[in-house]
């Protein structure tokens, strides 16, 4: 959930009363978004473990009480202090929801974008537009202005890969404009980080720069986006001045600042769909300081072929309002509610779901329908749930009241999640610490780093970063990389953790075994010792242990004494284990342990068939040398990984 520092002075201001901490609270949680902290500059720095500072520094910081509210991750209208009072007013019932107007354009030429399709098409190949006449900033507003950019840059824009937002002073640049793809060497301008205008810079400098400058480091994770590319896009005006080199910086010259009263937007994309949003949310929460609250100018895309012809084109923004519908009934019974569709329509007020409507009802059995008016700005309307969670949120969920099921059943554990957890306690009780690490790793710590051959694996098409390329196919890497981030802890007596959780791999035969997204999870229990001595012994003493408890005999022990009454009391008949020596030449996970020094565990059970021929459950034993440094792990470690279904 991304999290939004607003400072309460000015909230209280837009909203035109103020509050006690616990009250905001309160009106924070009927909203549906969280008062995460109350906070202030001067508190957040005694926080920082990392920068400590003089008390002269402290005293020079600001006391002003800041709120820190977290707000859902698809409520991007929530992401400045604009939306957030707006929205919390009409929930209030304080103001009626605005209602969005886009202008035509005064002058046709002045406000086109002309794209070079066969140009941009090889790299960001979409651009929307538009045009904030007569704003009025103030410091608050502006601040606020780039707060809501940075937001979205995080959030919808997914670290400017899928979107970029271009802000300019229109009065500064000269329209109609341009976008284009250009070589490196061809785009010289003076970017936004520089007001030096001598300071001028082509694109293929200006990347090195923003690696290397330690000033800019706030700019440095954007670079690779677009500097291996032969062509980088860029935004002109009509006299060829550079308005941006989307999606790393803006130009000097069309800098904004308190004085700027039109604004120009561009916002260039990979994704036609999220600049649309993106285009209507930033219009949204910043039309209201134009000369014409809630209005906006547009800007009419033109994309041209290599011959000059018009091939495409369309106004943005859209400010699209559009019509959904719910069933009364639905709603209802999806809150748990009895509410009349008179009064339903009047709560969807208060959710900038309205005007709402009653339809007739066009099957007797659902009953009558509810359409409602979404605004551009709730782009997270996409479903009848979605009506129906927020007329929940309009009702007040403290005002549900509470009832029985009208059925009666009884619940109980799966039986693999109750063996997870009897395991767990013993685990523990034998001095082990349990862990839980990411589902999620890179393919390097999941394969490579073990010493493993790269294999099938489900994998992520667009990772957030490298260590979340690949749902681990093994719990040992979370494990390890447990060990390396605890490197400060004594290991002199032994340190020992262990996890029991899913691993994921990928099911080949889905057709047969009727898993439809071809992948299965599969239960694991993983441990390693860590210690001055390798710890073999105290792996193989967790291996037995683990057998004994799910009443698995040794094959020696059960084959002596078969006959035995004992043996019938502590051991399933038909189950038992053994160890023999791991390959590590010849198996998978052989290269991960010291040749020598691993086994794999053989479980026989009834399942196994008439032949009972027993089947590979797990490995345990010394973990290689390689795979330790790979880890950066300082002392001889042992590991073992089992299979806990086939235990069932």
């Amino acid at each position: 959930m991304p999290t939004v520092a607003i400072s309460r002075d000015a909230l209280f201001a837009h909203l035109g009363r103020t509050y006690s901490d616990h009250e905001f609270d309160e009106l924070a949680f009927e909203f549906g978004v969280e008062l995460d902290e109350v906070t202030s500059e001067k508190i957040e720095a005694t926080k920082s473990d990392t920068v400590k500072l003089t008390k002269e520094q402290l005293a020079q910081l600001s006391d002003e009480v800041i709120y820190k509210i977290d707000v859902p991750a698809n409520r991007y209208d929530l992401l400045c202090i604009e939306g957030i009072s707006r929205s919390l007013k009409v929930f209030l019932g304080e103001m009626d929801a605005p209602s969005y107007q886009v202008l035509s354009s005064p002058s046709s030429d002045a406000t086109t974008m002309t794209v070079i399709q066969s140009n941009t098409n090889t790299i960001r190949p979409y651009v929307v537009c538009a045009i904030l006449r007569d704003v009025t900033f103030d410091e608050a507003r502006y601040q606020s202005f780039i707060e809501l950019q940075d937001q979205l840059h995080r959030n919808l824009c997914r670290q400017r890969t899928l979107v970029a937002i271009g802000t300019h002073d229109l009065d500064m640049v000269k329209g109609p404009f341009t976008y284009d793809a250009r070589s490196p060497t061809d785009i010289k301008f003076v970017p936004l980080t520089h007001t030096d205008e001598n300071r001028e810079f082509d694109g293929a400098s200006l990347m090195e720069h923003y690696e290397t400058e330690a000033s800019c480091k706030h700019l440095k994770p954007y670079v690779p986006i677009i500097k291996h590319s032969p062509l980088y896009p860029v935004v002109l005006d009509s006299e060829e001045t550079v308005l941006s080199l989307p999606p790393i910086i803006n130009g000097s010259k069309s800098r904004i600042t308190l004085n700027t009263k039109n604004v120009f937007i561009e916002c260039t994309a990979t994704d036609l769909t999220k600049a649309n949003i993106v285009l209507d949310t930033v219009v949204a929460m910043f039309s209201e300081y134009a000369a014409i609250p809630f209005s906006v100018e547009a800007v009419t895309v033109n994309y041209i072929n290599e011959v000059g012809d018009v091939v495409k084109s369309y106004v943005t923004p859209q400010m699209y309002t559009r019509n959904e519908t719910a069933s009364v009934k639905f709603v209802n019974s999806l809150i748990g509610i009895d509410v009349d569709p008179g009064a339903m329509a009047t709560l969807c007020n208060k959710i900038q779901l309205g005007p709402a409507c009653i339809l007739p009802a066009e099957d007797e059995e659902e009953g009558p329908l509810l359409e409602v008016t979404v605004p551009p700005t709730r782009s997270d309307i996409l479903h009848a749930v979605d009506i129906a969670e927020d007329i929940g949120i309009a009702f007040g969920y403290n005002n549900i009241l509470k009832t029985l099921p009208r059925t009666c059943t009884v619940g109980r554990e799966q039986p693999l999640n109750q063996l997870g957890d009897l395991l767990r306690e013993e685990i523990g009780r034998a001095g082990y610490i349990e862990v839980l690490t990411h589902g999620l790793c890179s393919t390097h710590d999941n394969f490579t780093a073990l010493k493993r051959h790269v294999t099938s694996a489900v994998s992520l098409s667009n990772p957030a970063n490298v260590e979340y390329e690949v749902v681990r196919t093994t719990l040992l890497p979370g494990l390890l990389k447990c060990l390396q981030h605890n490197k400060s802890l004594s290991f002199s007596g032994g340190f020992k953790i262990f996890e029991i959780s899913d691993v994921v791999l990928v099911d080949d035969e889905h057709v047969v075994t009727d898993t439809i997204v071809g992948a299965k999870n599969s239960r694991r229990v993983c441990a390693t010792y860590s210690g001055p001595r390798s710890g073999f012994e105290v792996i193989h003493g967790l291996v037995d242990r683990i057998m004994s408890l799910c009443e698995v005999a040794p094959q020696e022990e059960y084959v002596a004494m078969s006959g035995n009454a004992y043996v019938k009391v502590h051991c399933k008949e038909g189950w038992y284990y053994t160890i023999r020596e791991l390959k590590t030449d010849k198996s998978d996970v052989g290269g991960t342990y010291f040749p020598g020094r691993a086994a794999e565990i053989l479980l026989t059970s009834p399942k196994n068939g008439t032949k009972k021929e027993p089947v590979v459950i797990g490995t345990f034993g010394i973990l290689h040398p390689e795979v330790l440094g790979n880890f950066d792990i300082l002392y001889p470690t042992s590991a073992v990984e089992l299979n806990l279904e086939l235990l069932l």
